[in-house]
């Protein structure tokens, strides 16, 4: 048995035990994604940025993502196809998801996220950074990812944000005697 099937089981393991520890999981895994991307909007819509800041934080996050998610990560999938762990071994499953597993769209989608809000602001991006790890090992225990997946996922996230970054830093249009940097 492989590393990844073992901390899979591990964590799984967790699920089937107590109603409120699974619906808490469900919650994690599931809709925690929704309350991110609010608190993203609203933390950035009543800081003290100036509009251009704002846009600047708003557009190299949803960049990021959109690469991340929409293509990288479906590139892979779409010349890998693994199967969701609930499928190839017994599992607790708690959700049910019917797309290929490798990579996690959401370790994807949130860890691009997570790291493009922490390359403007740090103190916003170590949350959002927590509460990305805690969702996609809520993923595991839940049953529909192997912890391959999220680090699959994690790393594609990670790395668009960080060229998304680096090629809007560098392309941004310098006016004379604006600072330009977030």
């Amino acid at each position: 048995m492989t590393l990844d099937v073992k901390l899979l089981y591990f964590l799984n393991n967790f699920a089937g035990k107590s109603q409120l520890f699974d619906a808490l999981t469900v919650f994690l895994a599931s809709y925690l994604q929704y309350f991110l991307v609010v608190i993203f909007l609203l933390l950035l819509y009543f800081s003290a940025y100036s509009k251009k800041e704002k846009l600047y934080i708003f557009w190299t996050t949803t960049i990021s993502i959109m690469v991340a998610r929409l293509g990288i990560t479906e590139i892979i999938r779409f010349f890998y196809n693994r199967p969701r762990p609930f499928i190839t071994h017994q599992v607790h499953q708690l959700l049910s998801e019917n797309e290929w597993s490798f990579p996690s769209g959401h370790s994807a989608f949130f860890f691009a996220m997570a790291i493009a809000i922490y390359l403007c602001n740090k103190k916003w991006g170590v949350g959002f950074f927590i509460a990305a790890v805690i969702m996609n090992i809520s993923r595991i225990v839940a049953g529909v990812h192997y912890p391959s997946d999220i680090l699959g996922g994690m790393i594609v996230g990670v790395a668009v944000a960080y060229v998304v970054f680096y090629l809007t830093e560098k392309w941004m249009i310098k006016l004379p005697g604006e600072n330009n940097s977030v």
